[in-house]
């Protein structure tokens, strides 16, 4: 089997974290080593973490000295990882037990480098609202422009394939989108494994405001990464909009 380096920022995770890792151990591929990196987080997480390493040598604690964001964490993560395979995701967010046996399956089926799946939304304590995101055979740099379908916690990429100097994160808002729209630039293609691997938990928050803030997110990606005219930007804004709302229904 192929090794999967699974990398999760942690910051303030004490109440999902033990959850987390046990999700991981249950994976039906067990060739994996679990990259923990917590990002000076000021509660029990380290603790935690460090007693299921006792008795699961797969699951390594990394400790950041001051707290650097989620980008940092996780580029930490990524220069640690030994596997052939990265995998990202959240403390919060969920992976069913055969998340990771799939994914590789549907990789070495379409020769893929990059991949990502199909999620279900879930109400602050995770549990499935059956709203479901589906996702294209598919995506290209241009297609994604208009489309931030790929869902962190849903990625999978192959260091055999992808060069990981590319899977680094830039130290920006929307790191995780600034980085696949990188990869997609280079003529990479990435995947959609159109099943739901993956439930997204979504507490419950001020959607205005979060709209707001998106929208001033996906500007900004548009312009420094994509590096897109302002009427360029403004007609995938126009797009982007349209998809985001719909998603959310």
């Amino acid at each position: 089997m192929a090794k999967v380096s699974i990398i999760v920022p942690v910051y303030k995770a004490e109440n999902y974290i033990g959850q987390t890792i046990k999700q991981v151990q249950a994976q039906t591929h067990s060739d994996f080593e679990l990259i923990l990196v917590d990002d000076a987080s000021p509660d029990g997480s380290a603790d935690i973490i460090r007693r299921a390493a006792e008795s699961d040598d797969r699951i390594v604690l990394i400790r950041m000295d001051e707290n650097q964001g989620a980008a940092a964490a996780r580029n930490t993560g990524i220069d640690a990882a030994k596997g052939r395979y990265i995998a990202f995701l959240d403390a919060d967010d969920i992976w069913y037990p055969d998340k990771l046996e799939k994914e590789i399956r549907f990789m070495e089926e379409k020769k893929a480098g990059f991949a990502f799946t199909a999620y279900e939304f879930g109400d602050e304590d995770a549990n499935p609202t059956g709203k479901v995101v589906h996702v294209p055979d598919s995506l290209g740099f241009r297609q994604a422009l208009s489309r931030t379908i790929i869902f962190t916690s849903t990625v999978l990429i192959d260091l055999q394939k992808v060069d990981k100097k590319l899977v680094h994160m830039p130290l920006i808002e929307s790191e995780d989108t600034a980085t696949w729209w990188t990869i997609l630039m280079q003529g990479i293609t990435a995947r959609g494994l159109d099943e739901v691997l993956v439930v997204y938990r979504r507490p419950a928050r001020s959607l205005s405001s979060n709209k707001f803030k998106a929208i001033k997110r996906i500007w900004g990606l548009y312009r420094k990464i994509a590096h897109l005219s302002v009427i360029s930007s403004a007609c995938y804004l126009a797009a982007w909009s349209i998809r985001a709302t719909m998603r959310r229904l």
